[in-house]
């Protein structure tokens, strides 16, 4: 369906806006949590359930975001999900009580798994192939801006108004998006809409929750250690269940063929152990700075540019040092260097000359970037068109994924070494964090046994075909 000359005009710029809407929420939410634990009550080491409900939400929804895009239309689809996104915003800032923000960030979670690919989805069906690759970049472009706008305006909203703002800006930005959306939107859809694999989604959606709630409870001790136990048990089983549900079924939701492409499964499960350290340090770093450093919440916000600004510095030669070196290279280094660095954390202290804790955070953030780069590129660069759908989807849920894993994970750590002290001054809450960094480190240089099944020169030939790295 050909767009009009204003659609064609407006479009990107709307799918644009409302990817800089959702990475902004990601990230300005984790310095108010502090503040957060304060008026409702809870000690801030146990405030990641908030983040993990909408993350764990995002990754439950994402295989039917384009089932639904296709069996209601793009526009309609996507109206829906700013209006719960903005509502789910909402009912954040209102809520009275930890339950309830938990609950309200399911509802926003609902919106935000609509948000993205429903908006990818109008591009991709919009745009003729030649032009995507423009318009694809351009739309990402301000999805760089929020992990460097968010942590620092969410610090100064929490301490110049409440963190109740943190939310309650999205709403405007909601409004002008649903007012544009419904002038600007394309209704696409397809003449026919194939079946929707319910049982797979099932399945796959109940081992996510129970892998992911046993977890969280082990680290909140919210339930018992037997319920968790059980809940991990029966999570594996529902995933096993899956698995053989996926291979005995025409259409699955996700195609066990996938992993039939050695650079796909590599860069599948690469992704998934070493994000759980890229996942966690977005709600550590906050926490760390002004729980066990005392950093202000405007301070705390601040002090993570110089991640954002690395992570922006290593797109200007990604490329060319995978063209160079080679994914297998690349990764098994990056990856290495990537649990060095997180542990690495752990020698902070009060007395930690400043600029050397931002020039930390500057070398982890183009660390971080490159590994993104390099793991998005591998995993989707050998895909064909008959795969792609599938593949950039499993993708999507699994960054999601070990990014509530190893939220959950690191709250965990915490939780176990919250009461041990590690050093001389006897500070048990800041030796828990030194902890915490070591563990988070070791789980992610482990990734790099993953990388090392990679042949010496295997990879995609186009390294910079990847423009997403979400």
């Amino acid at each position: 369906m050909p767009l009009d000359p204003a659609t064609r005009r407006a479009l990107p710029w709307l799918v644009a806006v409302a990817l800089f809407m959702q990475t902004l929420d990601g990230t300005i939410l984790n310095t108010a949590l502090p503040s957060m634990a304060h008026d409702l009550g809870e000690s801030p080491l146990r405030m990641q359930s908030v983040v993990i409900a909408y993350m764990l939400t995002v990754a439950l929804l994402i295989p039917a975001s384009g089932w639904l895009a296709d069996r209601f239309g793009t526009r309609r689809a996507f109206l829906a999900a700013i209006a719960l996104f903005s509502l789910g915003s909402l009912l954040c800032a209102l809520s009275p009580s930890l339950p309830l923000l938990v609950t309200a960030r399911v509802v926003q979670g609902v919106g935000g798994a609509l948000l993205m690919p429903v908006g990818r989805l109008a591009i991709l069906r919009g745009f003729p192939r030649e032009e995507l690759l423009k318009v694809m970049t351009f739309v990402t472009l301000p999805g760089l801006l929020g992990p460097l706008i968010g942590p620092t305006l969410g610090g100064w909203l929490t301490e110049g108004a409440s963190w109740h703002w943190v939310f309650l800006i999205n709403l405007p930005v909601g409004l002008a998006g649903l007012i544009a959306a419904r002038r600007y939107m394309p209704d696409l859809r397809p003449d026919a809409v194939s079946r929707f694999d319910l049982g797979g989604f099932v399945l796959f959606s109940c081992g996510l929750v129970l892998v992911t709630l046993a977890l969280q409870g082990l680290g909140e001790h919210a339930i018992g250690r037997a319920v968790a136990l059980w809940m991990l048990v029966a999570g594996l089983a529902a995933m096993v269940g899956y698995w053989l549900h996926a291979a005995r079924t025409e259409h699955p939701l996700f195609s066990l063929a996938l992993f039939r492409i050695p650079t796909f499964a590599i860069g599948i499960a690469g992704n998934l152990f070493s994000r759980l350290g890229t996942g966690a340090m977005p709600f550590l770093l906050p926490l760390f700075l002004q729980v066990g450093l005392g950093y202000s919440p405007s301070h705390a916000g601040m002090s993570l540019i110089p991640m954002a600004a690395g992570m922006m510095l290593c797109k200007l030669f990604a490329e060319r040092v995978i063209e160079r070196l080679g994914y297998r290279t690349v990764l098994v280094g990056n990856t290495v260097a990537l649990g060095v660095m997180i542990a690495a954390f752990a020698l902070v202290k009060p007395d930690t000359p400043y600029g050397l804790l931002l020039a930390m955070l500057a070398v982890f953030g183009v660390i971080n970037s490159l590994q993104f780069t390099a793991m998005n590129t591998l995993t989707l660069g050998d895909l064909g068109p008959d795969t792609a759908s599938g593949g950039n989807s499993l993708l999507s849920v699994v960054m999601q994924l070990s990014m509530s894993l190893g939220v959950a994970v690191a709250a965990a750590l915490l939780s176990v070494f919250s009461g041990v002290t590690f050093n001389a001054g006897g500070d048990a809450v800041l030796g828990s964090f030194h902890a915490t960094f070591v563990g988070v480190g070791l789980i992610s240089v482990l990734a790099a046994c993953i990388f090392l099944q990679l042949g010496r020169r295997e990879g995609p030939a186009a390294p910079g075909t990847v423009v997403d790295e979400g």
